[in-house]
């Protein structure tokens, strides 16, 4: 499995045999499989309510394999709602998707839950290939289950915690129940993967699409 220092070798490889290839489409390629990513909130949620927290701009927290993630966006629930795992089940080719925890720890520079609640980190693998595709940082999550530990496979609709409405601080910036959101991050493990614009204040589902893992774009904050 190539490791993230396959960024720089492909963008110098894309670069050296550009003259050579037809024109490509704008944007990027995609690998031949990918996995979709769905909002962390089950049942209905929004997407950057306020239209400060696209993922075009929105402020990138977390790394993953020494890279900072590729984007990040809040969507946003009233306290409450159940958080789930953003990862599909299956791969655009149909293979079945694991999804394990690797890292539970409070998501706020503190260390302190009431400033922010829990970062809850994802790492989705094509089983049939056995290659890690992805990983997402799920953050400002509450009342964590406690069998949601490093390790620990959750399904789809496995409890990862709650939304809720934390303390204001320097990294919760939330004066009301309607600002309560997760914050999610996202990151390729080769490469960059891409988020699905969309205007400010959209509604989202279970089955909406927000973003894609495993593509094959050349920077952050790539819109699919």
């Amino acid at each position: 499995m190539r490791s993230r220092l396959a960024r720089t070798l492909g963008a110098l490889a894309l670069a050296l045999g550009a003259a050579a290839a037809p024109a490509a489409p704008a944007g990027a390629h995609a690998t031949a499989d990918t996995i979709g990513v769905y909002p962390p909130i089950q049942g209905t949620s929004t997407w950057d309510r306020f239209g400060v927290s696209g993922p075009a701009s929105h402020h990138i927290v977390f790394a993953n394999w020494g890279y900072t993630n590729d984007w990040a966006v809040d969507i946003y629930r009233a306290p409450g709602a159940t958080v789930v795992s953003p990862f599909g089940t299956k791969t655009a080719a149909g293979h079945p998707v694991a999804v394990t925890v690797v890292t539970v720890r409070a998501g706020c520079a503190t260390g302190n839950l009431a400033d922010g609640g829990y970062r809850i980190g994802l790492e989705a693998r094509d089983t049939t290939t056995g290659e890690v595709i992805g990983r997402a940082d799920v953050m400002h999550v509450n009342n964590k289950p406690g069998g949601v530990v490093v390790g620990a496979s959750v399904g789809p609709w496995t409890k990862l915690g709650e939304t809720g409405r934390f303390r204001y601080s320097s990294c919760y910036q939330v004066n009301g129940d309607s600002g309560a959101h997760i914050h999610l991050e996202v990151i390729n493990q080769h490469r960059y993967s891409c988020y699905v614009a969309r205007a400010a204040n959209t509604a989202l589902t279970d089955l909406t699409v927000v973003g894609r893992i495993g593509t094959h774009h050349s920077g952050q904050r790539a819109a699919c």
